[in-house]
């Protein structure tokens, strides 16, 4: 995947349902390169389909987690990766032990292990610690 496929991916997550005359302006590229850019993205199984956001207290079944992560080198090129990493719900920028925390929201403990294990392959991260969502109190 290339720049263009992650801002592409990065503009679906914001609206799925943005149309692609819009996505091709807002990404400076012509209708036929989105088209053909999501239809590649779809069959390599980079995107899986196409969803709705809800409030967090909407989707109670689904698993939520945090993941900091410590990274190494061009944090740019880890954050373009992270934003195109279906799993990745937000991505925080944040000081101390850890440089990245990314909000997971993913719908069992399967796909948590799947996104976990590609997001530890991402070149430059050099460490991790997750936790998971059990309850929120204020919200």
């Amino acid at each position: 995947m290339d720049d263009l496929d992650h801002r592409l991916i990065a503009a679906l997550r914001h609206d799925a349902r943005a149309p692609v005359a819009t996505l091709a302006q807002a990404l400076g590229v012509s209708r036929g390169t989105i088209t053909n850019r999501m239809a590649r993205l779809e069959r390599d199984g980079v995107i899986t389909g196409y969803t709705v956001r809800l409030r967090p207290d909407a989707a109670p079944d689904e698993i939520r987690a945090w993941t900091s992560l410590a990274v190494k080198g061009n944090q740019h090129s880890v954050i373009r990766a992270l934003l195109g990493e279906p799993g990745v719900a937000e991505l925080h920028d944040t000081n101390g032990r850890w440089d990245l925390v990314a909000e997971l929201r993913v719908a069992d403990l399967a796909e948590l292990s799947k996104a976990l294990e590609r997001i530890r392959g991402i070149p430059g991260i050099s460490g991790s610690e997750t936790s998971v969502h059990l309850q929120t109190f204020r919200g």
